[in-house]
């Protein structure tokens, strides 16, 4: 069946070509998915190198131009004490993105390694394990790391270590999910079949076909990461003032909301934003890994 002819009637015209408007809808997934991914690089960019994007001290203000509105000179205008917020931004996504990136590594690694194992061997090992995640998925992930953050004291270290143990269990099911699945593939069987050991198996044919699935999801829980670690560094868990951090800075700005509305609505289209863009390019890889 051809292209033209799997597509749905209101996409193609009576000839059989693709109509404009999924002509349209193809261009208009592909800016955002650029845009998403653009976006992704620069605030990469803002924790890697800071400097290099604002070059004002982020600790020291000028209290002559405190509660500054926006401007050429202060893109996201100054706080109460006269420190240009762009900076602050900007060099806050180092303390961020890195708990963030932490947080997600330690999910996906110990928790696909727990799924894989759990959907390898099946068994009495496989039920106890999935009753232990099914447990821990009841939980809202904030509130298990809000908890586990509370017994490991503050720091963004500590953050990074609650939050990724809190979406262990959400990797530990998809990658369960796709080892069983993948299992039952003829080239597994075969494989088996012919006396290839099973750690060579379970790395070469089972882990190497079960991983888009755990991939998207990792993008998914990076923007579910950046929420949660901005949430524990806005409940004051984070890093100590006045290192900059996107959460404290919100918190910072909550008490001038009637007269400075930019402390804390510039730092949180941010965190949206980076968010949005996560979410994004989560859905491209989900749909690459589904055909």
């Amino acid at each position: 069946m051809t292209d033209a002819a799997a597509a749905s009637p209101a996409d193609v015209t009576p000839l059989g070509v693709p109509a404009w408007s999924s002509v349209g809808k193809t261009v208009r997934d592909n800016i955002f998915l650029g845009s998403a991914v653009l976006l992704l690089i620069l605030v990469t960019g803002w924790a890697v190198v800071p400097s290099l994007f604002a070059g004002r001290d982020p600790l020291v203000g000028v209290p002559a131009e405190k509660l500054r509105g926006p401007s050429a000179r202060h893109w996201f205008g100054t706080d109460n004490l006269g420190r240009d917020l762009y900076t602050r931004v900007v060099h806050a996504a180092a303390l961020s993105l890195t708990a963030t990136v932490a947080a997600v590594l330690l999910g996906l690694v110990v928790g696909s390694l727990i799924g894989l194992v759990a959907g390898s061997l099946g068994g009495v090992v496989d039920s106890v394990t999935m009753r232990i995640v099914d447990v821990l998925l009841s939980i809202p992930e904030l509130l298990t790391a809000l908890a586990l953050v509370t017994v490991l004291g503050f720091g963004t270290r500590n953050v990074a270590v609650a939050v990724g143990v809190a979406l262990i269990a959400r990797f530990a099911r998809v990658m369960r999910a796709e080892v069983l699945r993948v299992r039952r593939a003829p080239y597994v069987e075969a494989a088996f079949a012919a006396g290839v050991r099973w750690p060579t198996v379970l790395t070469r044919h089972v882990l190497r076909n079960a991983y888009a699935p755990v991939a998207a999801l990792a993008a998914v829980e990076f923007g579910v990461a950046v929420l949660a670690v901005s949430s524990l560094s806005f409940l004051g868990y984070g890093a100590v003032p006045p290192t900059p951090e996107w959460g404290s800075l919100i918190s910072e700005g909550r008490n001038y909301l009637a007269t400075a509305w930019w402390m804390t609505t510039l730092p949180g289209l941010v965190i949206v934003a980076v968010v949005l863009a996560a979410q994004r390019i989560a859905r491209a890889l989900g749909q690459d890994g589904a055909r």
